[in-house]
């Protein structure tokens, strides 16, 4: 029996990762989330993350870094609103909306990459959509193509050990409703999923999801087209 391999998957808790986690495992991996508090307004998604995480006995790690610095985003400022009620035709079309975070992505894969050559893992996942989803420039296919071309380039791994890394996006050409039949199927629990970009803190009860930011109008629209309850509780 071959050994097991180890992943290193991109994981916030959402809708998206938690499916993407599912798929790696369903694949013969052993998942490792990497989890980042970045200074996000939505902070609430790395204790869901986390807690996720640990219930399905998944190894995971917190790592912190401070892209509140840098500004630049709705989800790193206060100075910027996250955009609500938008029109369903209009998210994923037209300018990148004010929720995309200045190179991300990239950021995030660097720390996944790292950690993958220290463990020795070769394989990183991640739950970016091309489909149902914000239009941020770094979701794009071309744009994990060019990162995996990079990662080959820039690791001692790489370049003395041969090895070749594979960024897994098994959700890139899914719709939203594709994506939660595959993890229903998957047995995934998307009622301890957090997507919402807005937060409602009520007294005394836990966090509530807007219901109103991009985020949450794409996990509804999924929910809705596939014919699946959502057990999201919006405010």
């Amino acid at each position: 029996m071959p050994p097991i391999r180890k992943a290193i998957v991109l994981f916030s808790g959402g809708l998206d990762s938690t499916t993407a986690l599912a798929i790696a495992r369903s694949e013969g991996f052993e998942p490792l989330a990497l989890i980042f508090r970045y200074g996000q307004r939505h902070a609430v998604e790395v204790e869901a993350a986390a807690a996720l995480a640990g219930a399905l006995g998944v190894e995971h790690r917190v790592q912190e870094i401070d892209l509140r610095s840098m500004g630049g985003s709705a989800l790193t400022s206060d100075a910027i609103d996250v955009p609500r009620d938008r029109p369903e035709e209009e998210i994923g079309r037209g300018p990148i909306p004010p929720t995309y975070v200045p190179a991300r992505n990239t950021i995030f894969l660097s720390f996944a990459l790292g950690w993958a050559e220290v463990l020795g893992a070769r394989d990183i996942f991640l739950g970016v959509n091309a489909l149902d989803y914000s239009g941020y420039p770094d979701c794009r296919p071309e744009y994990i193509e060019a990162f995996e071309r990079l990662a080959s380039l820039a690791c001692r791994a790489a370049v003395e050990g041969g090895a070749r890394f594979k960024i897994h996006t098994p959700l890139i050409r899914f719709t939203k409703a594709e994506i939660i039949r595959r993890g229903v199927a998957l047995g995934v629990d998307y009622s301890r999923t957090w997507s919402c970009y807005a937060p409602v803190f009520r007294t005394g009860r836990p966090p509530a999801a807007c219901g109103r930011c991009d985020s949450c109008q794409l996990r509804r629209k999924g929910f809705r087209e596939a014919g699946v309850p959502d057990p999201t509780a919006y405010a």
